[in-house]
């Protein structure tokens, strides 16, 4: 599949998990510090925000915590199931996902087990999309700050890229590595842990 295509099969994929979601999920916190699943959610829309709104509320919020944050605000008014259908209306790329299709794909991916992971609610990545987000890591999330200097290694695909000290793991805990997600240094071995680790703290 091409980038773009890679990305609307993520988003779809987390469409349909977020169907199967109840009130209360909804409302549980995720991976990323102070959101819940709505605000996750709300965050991974991004198609669904025009470019002016988009770079409106970035001028009167220049730090991409604080923009991040005004956007999730945006949709508080909506209820879940709205919220759902806000998703689901950019699904397929829009002006942002046809500007970074390969980056979004990822950003989409590590939102996804951002949702799943605290709801113990695992699933089987495709391996086609998960060794695309391997080859591209969200560079929103600067994925260099974690693999620089380091070798990582997928145990369940066939996947390497680096040099220096060892950091093997399966490949979804490696894409949430890059992402700088510390809930899956547990799972992963190699003498480069300890370094990767540190750089998460």
């Amino acid at each position: 599949m091409k980038p773009r295509e890679m990305l609307s099969a993520e988003r779809t994929s987390l469409a349909e998990f977020l169907h199967t979601l109840t009130e209360d999920d909804w409302l549980a916190p995720s991976l990323c510090a102070g959101w819940r699943v709505r605000d996750v959610v709300a965050h991974a829309a991004v198609d669904a925000v025009s470019l002016g709104v988009y770079l409106g509320t970035a001028l009167r919020n220049p730090s991409i915590n604080k923009l991040n944050d005004a956007l999730v605000e945006r949709t508080g008014h909506l209820s879940n199931e709205e919220l759902l259908h806000h998703f689901e209306s950019a699904v397929r790329p829009g002006a942002f996902g046809k500007m970074a299709p390969a980056a979004l794909h990822t950003d989409a991916m590590v939102h996804h087990q951002d949702i799943r992971r605290p709801l113990g609610r695992p699933r089987a990545i495709p391996e086609d999309r998960l060794v695309f987000a391997l080859d591209h890591p969200d560079f929103g999330a600067h994925p260099k700050r974690y693999t620089k200097g380091l070798r990582f290694m997928a145990n369940d695909v066939d996947w390497a890229k680096g040099n220096g000290p060892h950091v093997c793991g399966t490949g979804e805990a490696l894409v949430l590595a890059m992402a700088g997600r510390p809930v899956v240094l547990g799972e992963l071995e190699g003498d480069g842990v300890p370094t990767l680790a540190a750089r998460m703290r």
